[in-house]
């Protein structure tokens, strides 16, 4: 008795949207991430942009726009599967990774602001 209510839960997922995805969503996820793959390399090898700075900046931000195509293509990270604590989660892990990271890069500027190099004055204990 309990297999067909489990087969028609299996069943009720899926229509709410919460099942997996098509194989046209992992065709289109596909697709951007060659083109976003390819794009930075055309961009590199033709030198189309003069400005060093301007082509990392693009490279930079395709790359951010790589990884949301592949969280929602692929790993199907959204506000409707498992009750939004996916996202939730997502969102934690980038809140943390963004604290010890700026945290880090903070700590080895001051640390290297605040040092005073030791003159041979300082080594010799006086004048």
């Amino acid at each position: 008795m309990s297999a067909p209510h489990a087969h028609h839960d299996a069943g009720h997922g899926e229509a709410t949207g919460q099942g997996h995805a098509t194989r046209r969503g992992y065709l289109t996820g596909f697709a951007l991430s060659v083109i976003l793959t390819a794009i930075p390399f055309w961009l590199v090898m033709t030198g189309v942009i003069a400005d060093v700075q301007t082509t990392v900046l693009l490279i930079i931000a395709l790359a951010f726009v790589q990884i949301v195509v592949h969280t929602l293509s692929f790993l199907h990270v959204n506000s409707r599967s498992e009750g939004g604590w996916t996202l939730m989660t997502l969102m934690f892990t980038v809140v943390i990774i963004t604290i010890v990271i700026s945290g880090s890069l903070w700590i080895m500027y001051h640390l290297n602001t605040n040092m005073m190099p030791m003159g041979t004055d300082g080594m010799n204990g006086g004048s």
